[in-house]
């Protein structure tokens, strides 16, 4: 038998399933930190009956506030909506404050507990005149209602919005980049086969993702008055138009 996990905040799930049971084998398919997380001891020894994927994306941050900038160089203040119990997210604010310094850019932090704070954590960005904004993969953003709000509340405060995950673009938000979850869905099955084989756990390294996407939606760029750069465009995997 086998548990599979979903999306960065995978890993309370993931570990609710290790603490149920010490012997039946465990696949996470994407979890942003299993080491960190109390999942693995390693990346290349797991040990124990879990291993699986990591979708590595606080370690994405980086490279999401560099799009931001490439998308518009005039960019110079960036907020990142996070909620601090969350460790997933919190790696992530840590990862962007990093990034940040390198870019050049100022980063406001947008503390939220729950969508009820969406408005006004929305509010102070576009009060300090922030054009952008960073919302990390989690599962506590990652719910049908808390996209459509966010993207309806970007557009309504004209913040250019990189999301870690797809569905935020599909439910109207500007650009995502992060690995593909389809992708990581499939090598999760290689787990599977090699576990059913008579493979352990403890001895299958966990992997990082190899393929990534970054989509970008060009109706929620003419809503907030944004034109996207034709090198940036050239470079996404899926436009919508």
């Amino acid at each position: 038998m086998w548990t599979s996990s979903w999306l960065s905040e995978a890993s309370n799930q993931a570990l609710a399933a290790k603490k149920a049971t010490k012997t039946i084998p465990i696949v996470f398919t994407s979890v942003g930190d299993p080491i960190s997380a109390g999942l693995v001891e390693s990346l290349a020894r797991p040990g124990g009956n879990i291993t699986g994927l990591t979708n590595i994306g606080p370690e994405l941050s980086g490279k999401r506030l560099e799009l931001l900038k490439e998308t518009n160089p005039k960019f110079s203040r960036v907020a990142v909506l996070w909620n601090p119990e969350y460790p997933g997210l919190a790696l992530a604010f840590k990862e962007s404050q990093a990034a940040a310094r390198v870019l050049g850019l100022q980063l406001q932090s947008l503390e939220v507990r729950g969508p009820e704070d969406f408005e006004s954590a929305f509010k102070a960005a576009a009060d300090r005149h922030t054009g952008a904004l960073y919302v990390p993969t989690s599962q506590f953003f990652n719910r049908q209602e808390a996209r459509a709000k966010l993207a309806e509340l970007a557009v309504k405060r004209r913040l250019a919005t990189i999301y870690g995950d797809r569905d935020f673009v599909e439910a109207g938000g500007l650009m995502s980049y992060g690995a593909s979850l389809a992708d990581l869905y499939r090598r999760a099955a290689t787990y599977v086969d090699k576990i059913l084989k008579g493979a352990k756990p403890a001895d299958l390294p966990v992997e990082q993702p190899t393929k990534f996407e970054f989509i970008i939606n060009l109706k929620a760029a003419k809503q907030i008055g944004l034109t996207i750069p034709p090198n940036v465009l050239a470079r996404a995997d899926k436009v919508i138009k």
